[in-house]
């Protein structure tokens, strides 16, 4: 094998152009790259930094360890004999403050309970004051027979209740709050609706008679309250023409007068 024959001017030292010896040129690197010294200084420097870098074992050295976490832990491990909760109460925990504040929710406590009760309270005295309150069953009447009239319209001879007479159709309202008894036809009444009232003691409960309407919009059983509508007016059995029959009876046994009995509760007919 020939031997390679030696590049033209490669390893001659070249005459250096201030005189003197000559030096021979500088090395490139096998990319064409020269080294310079500030390279170099880079490069040392990364190096440097590069071998400070340790593999990771997967331990966080920031983390609380277990036993620590057992020292944090320990002082809330006692449960307070006073409690009523079964809070956990530390030893260094300030028992004054804790004390203090459950007291202080006692006696809010309280004062809810006792708000609730007045609620109850005032909710039964309005059922009450309802319940005793009564108003007019019908409106734009006219009241052409009163309680007791004697004629021989009547099968009894005498007229046993209120008559308040208007066009026919017109909206008949529970007079007072109570629970109805009866909502038929039953003969001379015509369409009758009979309700009894939540004003007096159970065993003696009055009774009110609406009769001779055209439509009755209620049923046995249904509690109403007073203004709530039960029928409208009309002219069915024993009658001379529309209106409304109103008869008050205490007990359920015989009629007294209704307009007395209206202006007891603040009505007046």
């Amino acid at each position: 094998m020939k031997p390679t024959a030696q590049r033209r001017g490669a390893g001659r030292a070249t005459p250096d152009p201030r005189g003197g010896k000559r030096v021979a040129p500088k090395k490139r690197s096998r990319y064409g790259l020269r080294v310079v010294p500030a390279l170099a200084g880079l490069m040392a420097v990364s190096a440097a930094g590069f071998g400070t870098v340790t593999v990771d074992d997967g331990r966080d050295d920031g983390a609380v360890s277990s036993s620590s976490r057992q020292a944090i832990g320990r002082p809330y491990a006692g449960v307070d004999a006073g409690s009523t909760n079964g809070t956990d109460i530390s030893r260094s925990f300030n028992r004054q403050v804790y004390e203090e504040q459950r007291a202080t929710q006692e006696e809010q406590l309280a004062i809810v309970a006792e708000q609730r009760q007045q609620v109850e309270q005032d909710v039964e005295s309005y059922a009450e004051q309802v319940a005793d309150q009564w108003v007019i069953p019908v409106t734009g009447y006219r009241l052409t027979a009163q309680f007791g009239q004697s004629s021989g319209l009547w099968s009894s001879g005498q007229h046993t209740g209120l008559d308040l007479a208007g066009p026919s159709g017109t909206t008949i309202v529970a007079a007072a709050s109570g629970t109805v008894k009866t909502a038929a036809y039953d003969g001379a009444y015509g369409n009758k609706t009979s309700i009894v009232l939540d004003d007096v003691d159970p065993g003696n409960q009055t009774e009110m008679w609406y009769a001779h309407q055209s439509r009755i919009v209620v049923e046995p059983g249904q509690k109403v309250n007073a203004g709530d509508v039960i029928g409208y007016t009309g002219a069915t059995g024993n009658v001379t023409g529309p209106h409304l029959h109103l008869e008050v009876r205490p007990g359920g046994g015989e009629p007294i007068n209704p307009e007395q009995a209206l202006q007891e509760h603040g009505v007046r007919p």
